[in-house]
């Protein structure tokens, strides 16, 4: 099994000097079994990377989408294998409170974009999935709702021996009734390899950004302890955090000693 990130910022795009080294692209990761099994986990700017490395790819492709916000969704315009003629491309969107399975194709609509998703020579179809449990090939899926404005959907991968969840634009403690609670997290969480989770505030953006769908670090580490999982993956960077911020959260984590190991997820991060 392998992942690999190829976006890992919230929100927004942030080229610079100071996004250099976590990469300023929004979310999207690649995951691959040791079958050759291929899925792609949203749709955000980084997969335009991911698109130019699939060219001589010929295996069908398959996303999961969390939700339809722009940031998980921008980078399909892009995405060089949907210009390809004879490449089948299958997209699962994630269940959100407003019912627009195919807004992903919808921003190709000559308004937003100047190539219409109708005119893509490959062949795109939008299947969403009625149950919260399914098997895509040799990878078992399992789906979770995420605490965030609109709705959205968390999964988690069994694959090769390995269990991940991908659980990002996650509120763990939203001002009002969370649709997941903590406790529901802990279970569908519970002794996963990697934790996937978004990490986007620190205690002082917290006040300001309260309900806006996005986890504290701390409570991203809450969870991993709770849920003894072995290794927490932080994604969703704030898109005013550097490259220096960064570092230093990644020290500050390293120095409290948690019996799982930390990442702070960067663009070209590798997992085997």
């Amino acid at each position: 099994m392998q992942l690999k990130f190829y976006g890992v910022r919230g929100s927004i795009p942030t080229p610079g000097p100071d996004t250099v080294k976590y990469g300023g692209n929004t979310v999207c990761v690649s995951l691959q079994s040791q079958n050759n099994t291929h899925i792609i986990l949203d749709s955000g700017t980084g997969i335009r990377i991911l698109g130019d490395e699939l060219i001589r790819d010929t295996r069908d492709i398959y996303i999961l989408l969390s939700h339809n916000h722009w940031d998980h969704i921008q980078g399909f315009p892009f995405f060089v294998p949907a210009y390809m003629p004879n490449r089948t491309i299958a997209i699962v969107p994630g269940v959100t409170d407003c019912q627009a399975p195919d807004a992903i194709l919808r921003q190709m609509d000559g308004s937003y974009f100047p190539v219409q998703y109708d005119d893509l020579p490959s062949a795109v179809r939008v299947l969403p999935q009625q149950s919260d449990k399914w098997h895509y090939h040799d990878i078992y899926i399992e789906r979770m709702a995420m605490n965030h404005p609109g709705g959205g959907s968390a999964y988690r991968l069994t694959v090769d021996g390995v269990k991940i969840v991908y659980a990002i634009d996650n509120e763990l403690y939203p001002p009002n009734d969370p649709v997941t609670s903590f406790d529901e997290w802990v279970e569908f969480v519970d002794g996963v390899d990697y934790l996937i989770h978004d990490g986007q505030f620190i205690p002082s953006d917290y006040p300001l950004k309260m309900g806006w769908g996005h986890s504290q670090i701390k409570d991203a580490l809450a969870l991993a302890v709770q849920g003894k999982v072995k290794n927490l993956v932080i994604i969703s960077h704030d898109p005013a955090r550097t490259d220096k911020d960064l570092d230093q959260i990644a020290l500050d984590i390293g120095q409290k000693g948690f019996d799982f190991n930390t990442i702070i997820a960067h663009e070209g991060l590798v997992i085997k």
